[in-house]
């Protein structure tokens, strides 16, 4: 079995003092065009005309920089993961897609290469899209790692690893031995809470260290913002599921908080880590003997109106659905809280079998997901950075 290494910080590719001046003016400009707006950027309220502006300053160092000789390549490489990151902050997930694609066919070294599949492969994951982990990532991407003189290729190969292991979950192949590299996300889906709480634990530890600012080789939901957040909430859903429930809400909290700080109240995020909350108190309250179903109730009717979850009277849950992981889990618990209330049974069925009808997870079926037993079994966990349960 492979061991993941420590998670590092991003300085061995980050803006230094040793820098080429074309990549100090890159550096400046990406800190420019994705600092400091905060949750302008998100999708219910893009305030259009400063993400434009902050994509013409990068499109324009771009057009400036190529060709201008020692470290242009690699300062355009990060002008061009930036734009993808503002696309997507802005609710542009396809073109972000586009960008990256084209980021992989300029990318000067291994590094970008990877960092551009990396997010390339989360977007597409949080897309719904399908995805083979045996024909993930592409030749070009592990010819790369091999081919350049790299004193951390041991550290891009476990990037790499840990990105199909989370297609692999997504997939249904709990047995691939790259899913042990998903940040923990493996162990704790199968029950192995200890080493997914070293694995959770280590991951946080070198966020908390980081400046993340200056992480310039990342896009996307790879960005190290959304790191932290996944790590931040799928520990919190660890100790859920491990009964230490005060810690539990302690960190989904911070999630929450980490969620609504970067991306605004109203972003799809803030709903996913509403779902874990919720999901939180229904074991808290299975396990103490109490009921909490107000509580839950209202978080599962607000984290499905940020989610923009479909009328259950509207037709083809079969069509493409944004978050449809999400919003299944949401209204398939839903329904488990209105079934036992005498007066809402019509009301929970009809929402139950919508979100059977919509579950399309590969590993378990959605009453398994629902059905938390005991540590050591199989669980799910929900994944903030794609937006998907694995």
């Amino acid at each position: 079995m492979l061991v993941a290494p420590k998670p590092r910080g991003p300085r061995q590719f980050a803006a230094t003092a040793g820098e080429t001046q074309p990549e100090r003016v890159a550096a400046e400009m990406v800190r420019y065009a994705l600092g400091g707006f905060g949750d302008s950027l998100s999708c219910a309220d893009p305030l259009l005309p400063v993400a434009e502006e902050a994509m013409r300053i990068l499109e324009q160092g771009a057009l400036n920089l190529q060709g201008g000789g020692e470290g242009s390549a690699e300062a355009v490489g990060w002008l061009m993961l930036a734009m993808s990151t503002l696309l997507y902050r802005s609710g542009k997930r396809q073109d972000a897609i586009e960008k990256l694609k084209a980021t992989q066919q300029v990318a000067p070294s291994a590094p970008f290469r990877v960092t551009a599949w990396e997010s390339l492969m989360g977007l597409q994951m949080e897309a719904g899209q399908e995805i083979s982990s045996s024909m993930s990532p592409n030749d070009s991407v592990d010819m790369s790692i091999k081919d350049d003189d790299l004193p951390d290729q041991e550290h891009l190969k476990f990037r790499v690893n840990a990105v199909k292991g989370l297609i692999a979950l997504l997939n249904g192949e709990t047995d691939s031995e790259n899913a042990t590299l998903s940040y923990g996300e493996y162990l704790h889906c199968v029950g192995d809470f200890s080493m997914a709480t070293q694995v959770y634990e280590r991951v946080l530890e070198a966020m908390s260290m980081e400046d993340m600012s200056r992480n310039l080789l990342a896009a996307g939901n790879m960005v190290p913002e959304e790191v932290s957040l996944g790590a931040t909430s799928s520990y919190g859903q660890l100790l859920c599921h491990s009964g230490k429930f005060a810690e539990a809400e302690d960190y989904l909290t911070r999630a929450l908080k980490k969620a609504e700080e970067q991306f605004g109240a109203s972003h799809p995020k803030v709903g996913i880590v509403l779902t874990c909350i919720a999901r939180m108190y229904k074991l808290k309250a299975k396990s103490e003997g109490s009921s909490s179903i107000m509580v839950q109730e209202g978080l599962y009717r607000k984290a499905l109106e940020v989610l923009k979850a479909p009328a259950i009277s509207s037709e083809g849950t079969s069509k493409q659905m944004e978050w449809r992981d999400i919003i299944s889990l949401a209204r398939g618990e839903y329904a488990a809280l209105l079934l036992i209330q005498s007066n809402r049974k019509a009301e929970g069925e009809r929402m139950k079998e919508w979100a059977q009808d919509a579950w399309r997870n590969r590993r378990l079926t959605l009453a398994q997901a629902l059905e938390f037993t005991e540590p050591s079994k199989p669980t799910v966990v929900v994944d903030t950075r794609i937006g998907r349960v694995v």
